[in-house]
């Protein structure tokens, strides 16, 4: 159910963006793509993730963003959802770049 979640939520967030910022269908795949986070890890590790000291910079700017969508400013909101997207998840990223250069030893895959 989380994994279908933050799909449907990344959907809504990059039609809402094709649709030139579309303040309904942002604050909807917000709310599907935090609500899936929530179902995927539990609702106290989501609440330690986002409030963790370090964290509280990103985490401001991330639900600020949010207010702000919600408040029918979807620019400036996802200007602000972007930068902390990026500083919440800032010590993810050289995993994922890793795991993307992996995918280069998998045999059928490495040939394409």
């Amino acid at each position: 159910i989380g994994v279908g979640l933050v799909g449907f939520g990344l959907f809504f967030l990059l039609f809402g963006i094709l649709l030139y910022f579309d303040a309904v269908l942002l604050a909807f795949g917000n709310l599907l793509f935090l609500s899936g986070l929530v179902f995927i890890i539990g609702f106290r590790r989501t609440f330690t993730f986002f409030f963790q000291r370090p964290k509280l910079k990103g985490t401001s700017f991330f639900f600020g963003g949010l207010v702000v969508v919600l408040m029918r400013w979807p620019i400036l909101g996802m200007m602000l959802e972007a930068y902390g997207f990026i500083s919440l998840f800032k010590s993810f990223f050289p995993v994922a770049f890793g795991f993307l250069g992996s995918l280069a030893n998998i045999p059928l895959l490495s040939q394409v």
